[in-house]
């Protein structure tokens, strides 16, 4: 497996606040960033519509939340986020486009004292097929840009209807390493044997322990002789741990027409409303998923050096160090990101 290494151990998560070149550029020139994500992209976009994928910031305790789809919002009470967004209108040509974009205006050496400029992850999602691609068309552009390059395969939109996330089905998952490994030897052959580019996986928050014990037995299946090409590691660097939580709903009272009525605060697809949880009301569950991982991981040889990146509810230096101590190896920020701005980096850091 390639080694990814985050420095500062602090990142943006895939989400809304990375979508655009200006976003992304924002966020790799601040110094509290150890790296950067984008919105996780399709090989062809997604087709977004305004009027059901949306996002609010609401107060876990009242519910009363912020003005829809709308950066910055809310107060201090709204801690929490709900969102029935997809993946990003961009493909991930566009992408790669920012990413050279931002390589263009780098210098032509690292800053002092640091070996590499940091690197960009680029979160990408798909039918196993396309994955396959999205990781030849990355690798491909990898010595044409100044900054290492690793790819997230989200794994784990709860947003995308009649679809289940795969990493919540281990004979999904199990398709998903089989064929990134053959696209791996392909590019290593063709390229010489050259390293191959960090490969992670976002997951979505689990809940009962067959759930952690299904991926981590699929990884072991990719680390040993039980998945062709069978010379090449578990080809996974990283896990993202979590995504949002489906199937969750804010509900909040308006006036309409002299009287009070609960409704959805957002729209969907199916009108419910229903969508993905983060920010504060994840915390808990997220801090218990990297514990969990770490602490598997760590009793595997071929899996300990997977680097856990512990994201959900972290808005503050406590929630940064909480992540710490139960062992995630870098820190992904979303929620916070979408209500503070990149100013949250460096309260985080800075305290």
């Amino acid at each position: 497996m390639a080694s990814l290494n985050i420095d500062p151990p602090l990142l943006n998560s895939a989400n809304p606040w990375c979508t655009t070149l200006e976003q992304l550029q924002e966020l790799y020139e601040s110094p509290h960033t150890g790296a950067i994500t984008t919105r996780t992209s399709l090989l062809k976009g997604f087709p977004h519509d305004p009027a059901h994928h949306q996002f609010t910031f609401f107060n876990p305790s009242t519910h009363s939340s912020s003005t829809l789809n709308t950066d910055l919002a809310g107060d201090a009470t709204t801690t929490g986020s709900l969102n029935t967004l997809g993946y990003s209108p961009l493909n991930l040509g566009q992408y790669l486009d920012f990413v050279t974009k931002i390589s263009d205006s780098l210098p032509s050496e690292p800053p002092k004292g640091r070996e590499t400029f940091k690197p960009i992850l680029i979160s990408v999602t798909g039918s196993v097929e396309e994955v396959a691609q999205c990781y030849q068309l990355i690798y491909t552009i990898r010595h044409s840009v100044k900054m290492p390059l690793a790819m997230e395969i989200n794994l784990s939109c709860p947003n995308i209807p009649g679809k289940t996330p795969p990493a919540y089905n281990a004979d999904a998952l199990r398709e998903y390493l089989a064929a990134l490994k053959i696209t791996i030897d392909v590019g290593l052959t063709k390229s010489g044997g050259e390293t191959q580019i960090p490969v992670g996986i976002k997951i979505p928050p689990y809940t009962y322990q067959e759930q952690f014990d299904a991926l981590i037995s699929v990884l072991e299946e990719s680390a040993e002789n039980k998945m062709k090409p069978v010379y090449l590691p578990c080809p996974i660097s990283f896990i993202t741990a979590v995504n949002t939580l489906g199937s969750s709903l804010v509900l909040s009272t308006q006036d309409v027409g002299g009287e009070s009525m609960i409704s959805p605060a957002l729209n969907s697809a199916n009108g419910s409303g229903i969508g993905g949880l983060a920010g504060a009301p994840l915390h808990p569950l997220a801090l218990g998923n990297v514990r969990i991982l770490r602490e598997m991981l760590d009793k595997r040889e071929a899996l300990k050096r997977i680097m856990v990146v512990g994201t959900g509810g972290v808005e503050d230096k406590s929630g940064f160090e909480r992540m710490r101590h139960v062992g995630a190896g870098a820190v992904g920020v979303g929620t916070a990101l979408g209500r503070k701005g990149v100013k949250v980096f460096g309260e985080i850091m800075e305290g």
